[in-house]
């Protein structure tokens, strides 16, 4: 874990010439007072904390809210989508374009219910695994070779009940653990714009 501590150190002279290379960091979720603390909403929630350590706000643009911060020559776009879950792939790809961000440059956080809370998976591609907003920018890009950074929600609801658990909140014992999860989720983004993608799998997977 040395390289990743080297990782947030200074930057260097030479490091502050180069051309900042682009990521496109994507948070999944649902606008809306009655979404804002939802287990579904758990990508908006993580760039919020983000924003707040670097004391960045959000502003409104074209298909979601945008903010964006640089570390030792990468520049991070956060996007949250306003599309809704379910259009959540038209938010990515305008924003791709606009930017000029290749796939393997973006990052999307989503939760997933096959995980159990607070678990961290990370892969470059894979399928939808059920979810809306996957689905969605799985279409749109034409691609399942994307990175994606689920957030486990856990499956702890009785037959029948996956849309309320799932647009439900968070239980007291879950809301005591999400702050060190954020800050988890943090190293994760910042990692993957600064190590790439391989390393943070590896740093990070299963923790």
């Amino acid at each position: 874990m040395k390289w990743l501590t080297q990782l947030f150190t200074n930057t260097t002279t030479s490091e502050n010439k180069l051309e900042m290379k682009k990521f496109l960091i994507v948070g999944l979720g649902n606008i809306g007072a009655e979404y804002v603390n939802t287990r579904h909403n758990i990508g908006f929630k993580i760039l919020d904390f983000v924003a707040q350590q670097h004391g960045l706000s959000f502003e409104t643009a074209k298909l979601g809210a945008i903010t964006e911060y640089s570390v030792k020559g990468r520049k991070l776009i956060l996007l949250k989508p306003n599309t809704y879950m379910n259009l959540s792939g038209k938010a990515v790809h305008y924003w791709m374009e606009k930017e000029n961000i290749a796939k393997e440059n973006v990052l999307v956080i989503t939760d997933d219910l096959n995980l159990p809370f607070g678990t961290i998976r990370i892969k470059g591609k894979g399928s939808d695994g059920g979810h809306n907003g996957l689905k969605n920018i799985q279409l749109i890009l034409n691609s399942t070779e994307y990175p994606r950074f689920r957030f486990g929600i856990s499956d702890e609801f009785k037959k029948g009940q996956q849309v309320d658990y799932v647009l439900g909140e968070w239980t007291e014992a879950e809301k005591n653990k999400l702050p060190e999860r954020y800050e988890m989720a943090q190293q994760i983004i910042e990692s993957f714009a600064l190590a790439g993608l391989n390393n943070t799998m590896n740093s990070f997977n299963g923790k």
